[in-house]
């Protein structure tokens, strides 16, 4: 028999930040609480100022569990974006929470992953951070960004250039998503993609969290790089895992597409932020690492690229 959350205090605290997620922000509410371990576990939702119906439809799960686990819904002031969002959520994290979880709306979590991911942490004492294999719903395949090295403009060539398929073994050319690591193995990682990504509190807490310069994509990579750059430990751990819509708030990945209600002004504000991410992540951390020729051949892909996204958002 599961405990009431009001005699039981919460280990992990879950953070959902809403935008638009429709039916998926309920899906993803409703495995979370047929999951085991709930009665540790408390479930915090943030809302950037939606305009559907999900975050109604999440208000009405929460009146009719309210003896299963403690659910907090938050309806934020303004829309300023994903890190800025998590931030406020963090300051209604319980105080006996030891990790925190940030996890997509437009996610499943199995029955057992948020109690692995618990004892990964409890059984790992050297690992400050978690993600778990995150799996495309659309393909059935894994998310590559849940198991990623930092976007060096090497790594980055050889990704897009598709140098990395001719040698998919090496670390030289398959860095940009670690294709030489085995996945069926639980082992360190640079960066993961923000849809599960589990930190022990204290390390949050000093790492200040998420950075706000950040609107909406690169945060993820952003967090991930100060947390080594600290010497903090993430770790990949595929025996737990996720399935990921992916997409559904911003409307601009090609297998949720037609699935999004984003409209098309979101989709080009979102397109031009996830580009923007790309400048603040290379001037912020690794400029100052690459001679001037470099940053401006970097800055000069990234345009090309902002201006082929923003044409994809706009038209198709």
């Amino acid at each position: 028999m599961k405990k009431s959350a009001n005699n039981t205090s919460p280990r992990l605290s879950v953070i959902i930040l809403n935008y638009n997620s429709g039916k998926y922000l309920s899906q993803c509410l409703k495995s979370i609480l047929n999951s085991s371990l709930t009665d540790r576990v408390e479930i915090i939702v943030a809302d950037n100022q939606s305009t559907d119906n999900s975050f109604l439809l999440a208000k009405r799960i929460k009146n009719t569990h309210k003896l299963i686990t403690q659910i907090k819904l938050i309806p934020l002031g303004q829309n300023r974006g994903f890190a800025a969002g998590n931030n406020q959520a963090v300051s209604f994290v319980h105080s006996s929470s030891d990790f925190v979880l940030f996890l997509n709306p437009d996610t499943i979590v199995n029955t057992d992953t948020l109690q692995k991911t618990i004892g990964f942490f409890d059984s790992h004492h050297k690992a400050d951070a978690v993600t778990c294999q995150v799996v495309l719903v659309k393909t059935g395949r894994l998310q590559p960004e849940c198991h990623r090295g930092f976007p060096t403009p090497w790594s980055a060539f050889a990704h897009f250039t598709g140098l990395n398929k001719l040698f998919p073994r090496s670390a030289i050319f398959n860095n940009y998503f670690l294709g030489h690591l085995d996945l069926s193995t639980t082992h360190q990682i640079d960066s993961c993609v923000g849809a599960f990504f589990a930190i022990r509190r204290p390390v949050g807490d000093k790492l200040g969290w998420w950075n706000e310069q950040y609107f909406f994509y690169g945060e993820d990579i952003d967090f991930c790089y100060r947390l080594k750059q600290q010497g903090y430990r993430l770790y990949y751990y595929p025996r737990c895992s996720v399935k990921h819509f992916q997409g559904i708030s911003s409307g601009i990945k090609k297998q949720t597409r037609q699935l999004s209600s984003a409209t098309r002004q979101t989709k080009i504000k979102i397109a031009k932020a996830s580009t923007q991410a790309m400048r603040i992540f290379y001037q912020q951390h690794l400029f100052p690492h690459y001679h001037p020729i470099i940053r401006h051949l970097v800055l000069f892909g990234i345009t090309l690229l902002e201006q082929a996204r923003c044409f994809k958002a706009k038209y198709l």
